[in-house]
């Protein structure tokens, strides 16, 4: 049985790390997901339904990556699902996809690095420097 990701469960999550590796669903390039039928799933993101829950999530996250401060996010703003959603859960409109519960905010490229298990590219903290500082970052 795949285990249900959660909001609730998430932010017990300290680092970004941690919840990267939550969330990380190790897929494959090129897999199709909706295929021909991906008019669909356009026309769910599309919908004030989906509208409304995007906006919740940013607000809630705070406008950054996986809701971690340090990590913000100044573009491409992504509302992911952290369970897959089907076909079929937008068409019988399961109440779960627009969920903010099991939705969280990322970058482009922490989705990217989500769906398919690669962390080349994840976001880094820069330190900040402070007066008196010795050593380089």
């Amino acid at each position: 049985m795949t285990k249900i990701r959660c909001y609730s469960e998430l932010v017990y999550l300290q680092t970004f790390d941690e919840r990267f590796e939550y969330l990380k669903l190790s897929g494959g390039v090129g897999r199709s997901t909706f295929g021909f039928d991906r008019y669909i799933n356009q026309n769910f993101y599309a919908s004030s339904f989906w509208q409304d829950a995007k906006r919740e999530v940013i607000i809630r996250d705070d406008g950054c990556d996986l809701g971690i401060h340090g990590y913000e996010i100044y573009h491409r703003l992504l509302v992911h699902h952290m369970n897959p959603m089907t076909i079929d859960d937008i068409l019988h409109n399961e109440s779960w996809i627009a969920d903010p519960e099991y939705l969280i905010l990322t970058s482009h490229n922490t989705h990217n690095g989500i769906h398919f298990g690669v962390n080349k590219s994840l976001p880094k903290v820069v330190m900040k420097r402070r007066q008196g500082d010795t050593n380089l970052w």
